[in-house]
């Protein structure tokens, strides 16, 4: 596949993102050996990265999805914390490993953590694609990330600008001028 005219550059290839998920995936199946935990989505964006992780286990799961965001249609977080679609299943005892596209300022995972936790969840793992830590500004780290990027806003494997790119098979840096009109 080519890139797209609105990608600046590709920051990582489908190649890249294949290997480094199942690698992670199989560290996760290791560390949740004997358990079956709920694996929680964070829609829409971690959807693509979610699939492909599961797939990579080999432990029993149990599946569901919350729609939680800080973000508008903008570029930039708004600070609140807005849970749209709430999970199907109970979370108390349970070990949860919530799966997400990407850590910047730590508002969303710092708040849906202590969520979890609050309503009874045994404990609560993170699993990152992307983890922007230059951007970080509450106390939160991924157990697992996938890569390190630098402070770009990246599309693809899910990412999108304004519910555009998502179905890019690659992690690219959207060009400034698509953004800041």
């Amino acid at each position: 596949m080519t890139m797209h005219p609105d990608c600046e550059r590709i920051m990582l290839s489908e190649d890249q993102l294949r290997s480094r998920v199942k690698e992670i995936a199989h560290e996760v199946d290791k560390v949740f050996k004997g358990k079956r935990p709920l694996v929680v989505g964070i829609l829409k964006g971690s959807i693509i990265f979610y699939s492909d992780f599961i797939r990579h286990l080999s432990m029993p799961v149990e599946l569901d999805f919350m729609a939680v965001s800080s973000y508008g249609s903008g570029a930039v977080s708004s600070g609140k914390l807005k849970i749209k679609k709430d999970l199907d299943r109970d979370v108390n005892g349970r070990d949860v490993i919530i799966v997400e596209d990407i850590i910047d300022s730590g508002f969303t995972l710092a708040n849906l953590k202590a969520l979890l936790l609050e309503r009874g969840a045994a404990s609560v793992t993170i699993v990152t694609l992307l983890n922007k830590l230059e951007r970080r500004e509450h106390d939160i780290a991924p157990d697992y990330n996938c890569f390190d990027i630098e402070n770009e806003f990246v599309i693809g494997y899910g990412l999108d600008y304004d519910e555009q790119y998502r179905n890019l098979p690659y992690i690219g840096i959207l060009k400034r001028s698509v953004y800041e009109k």
